[in-house]
């Protein structure tokens, strides 16, 4: 078992805590949080050891779990790689590229494995249909959110819309050609409400829409590619899928036959298939636990999480 720790007490860092301790793949070491009255509140509640000191914990640890504010996932990687330890970031992976790019260089030279916490590609319903987004040439997702003070320190791009980002750009493979952005800011300093559209140079356009000032929640992104539509629900973890083909010559009389101005008739059916439940934190650290030991690439690579991050910048850069 690979022995664990954990960078930051707050909310998502307890649900670290919680799902590394549980796992089969981790021993939970301890953990280590800059506010020192909540680390010993955290240690009083639930029983994890509190480290005085972030070097204390890293050099018990095999794997450090960095979970906390994006403004010091720099200094805490740069820590921990300078100990020879993998790392698992949350997304954002940094707070600038350069950073994230320097992140990257220093795993690189120390030849151990890291990970960015994107984890809507753990995500049961996006899991259930990935295979069968093929080339996708529109793509629109809606993220709205009703209001947290958690997460406003950051624009709502890099509080929400990563998430997209990182899974628009797992399934289009081209590079981004063109950027254009709103945003606005209603009750934070930086914008609580934007829209992005993104080009590629093969074509595929992506429309996007974040938002955490919204009466209700919702994680829905739609794939529209030749012959069919795919439709992911990250909120609800459901799925649908539409697709076409061409008519059979004698159609049943329940079948669903669309013709063109041509005359080509098409049918449509649906190809929705089952959705398994799964914790999605927990699948991204056990992965990741795979892939330190049996030296593989991690699912979510460094340079997936530089290129979300990159993505990002261009868009709040619009505003």
């Amino acid at each position: 078992m690979l022995k664990a720790g954990v960078l930051g007490a707050g909310h998502l860092g307890k649900i670290h805590l919680r799902l590394l301790n549980q796992s089969d793949k981790y021993e939970l070491v301890g953990f280590f949080d800059a506010d020192e009255v909540n680390g010993k509140k955290v240690e009083e509640e639930f029983g994890y050891k509190y480290f005085k000191t972030m070097e204390s914990l890293i050099e018990a640890v095999d794997m450090v779990d960095i979970v906390t504010p994006t403004l010091s996932h720099y200094e805490c990687a740069k820590k921990a790689i300078s100990f020879g330890k993998h790392i698992f970031i949350e997304k954002p992976i940094t707070n600038t590229v350069e950073e994230a790019e320097h992140v990257r260089q220093l795993l690189a030279e120390h030849d151990i494995r890291g990970q960015v916490g994107h984890v809507e590609r753990f995500n049961p319903a996006f899991i259930a249909v990935r295979e069968q987004i093929n080339n996708p040439m529109f793509i629109e997702t809606h993220r709205l959110a009703e209001f947290n003070p958690r997460g406003t320190d950051v624009p709502v791009v890099l509080d929400l819309m990563i998430h997209d980002i990182d899974i628009i750009l797992s399934v289009v493979k081209s590079k981004v050609k063109n950027v254009n952005a709103s945003g606005v800011s209603v009750i934070s300093d930086t914008p609580d409400i934007a829209n992005a559209r993104i080009e590629f140079e093969n074509g595929c356009v992506a429309n996007l829409t974040a938002s955490r000032i919204s009466l209700k929640n919702m994680r829905k992104t739609r794939f529209f590619q030749k012959d069919a539509y795919i439709s992911v629900d990250f909120l609800e973890k459901k799925c649908e899928v539409v697709k076409m083909k061409d008519a059979p010559k004698s159609p049943g009389d329940f079948d669903m036959i669309l013709q063109n101005a041509e005359g080509i008739k098409k049918q449509i059916y649906f190809d929705n298939p089952e959705v398994a439940n799964n914790n999605a934190i927990l699948d991204e650290l056990e992965t990741f636990a795979y892939a330190i030991n049996n030296n593989t690439t991690p699912i979510v690579t460094l340079h997936d999480g530089t290129e979300a991050l990159r993505v990002a910048k261009m868009i709040i850069d619009q505003f």
